[in-house]
């Protein structure tokens, strides 16, 4: 069974990690950890005047499980707004623990990792790159302050 978790399509997208490393100068920064296996994220971000994620960065520390999930984001993230962001984590989180369907539209390759929902242990190493990318969109937007067009309100 462990096999069928580590598929040759994990383990690929396990081994492309798009935007590695950090920005030199971020809007946001997010991290998160996931305490049972220590998988780590660490993720910078800067938007466009439309509070679209422009520049994205991302240095993780994770099993392939979790690597993967990363490579999903890295290819999806240049472009998407808070909101799409915060939906992809509620569908993929519904995937891991409720039987959902997943993310749809531009982070439906999320979608890979469904096999995951059987291995409760993996979840939160498969979820700290989204996590930590939400934590560095809601840091950049509250440094533009009041006027940013993007709601933080319901993101957390």
């Amino acid at each position: 069974m462990i096999d069928e978790l580590y598929s040759a399509r994990i383990l690929k997208l396990a081994a492309n990690l798009p935007h590695s490393g950090r920005l030199a100068a971020p809007q946001g920064t997010g991290e998160r950890v996931a305490r049972l296996c220590g998988s780590r994220a660490v993720v910078d971000v800067a938007l466009d005047a439309e509070d679209r994620v422009a520049a994205f960065a991302q240095d993780v520390k994770a099993c392939a499980l979790g690597q993967a999930a990363a490579g999903v984001l890295g290819e999806s993230v240049i472009g998407a707004t808070l909101e799409e962001i915060s939906a992809a984590r509620d569908a993929m989180s519904a995937m891991l623990k409720a039987g959902g369907e997943g993310p749809r539209g531009r982070f439906e390759g999320l979608r890979a990792l469904e096999q995951v929902a059987g291995y409760p242990a993996r979840h939160a190493s498969t979820m700290v790159a989204i996590e930590a990318t939400l934590d560095a969109m809601r840091q950049a937007l509250a440094r533009k302050g009041p006027d940013t067009r993007t709601s933080l309100a319901g993101a957390a």
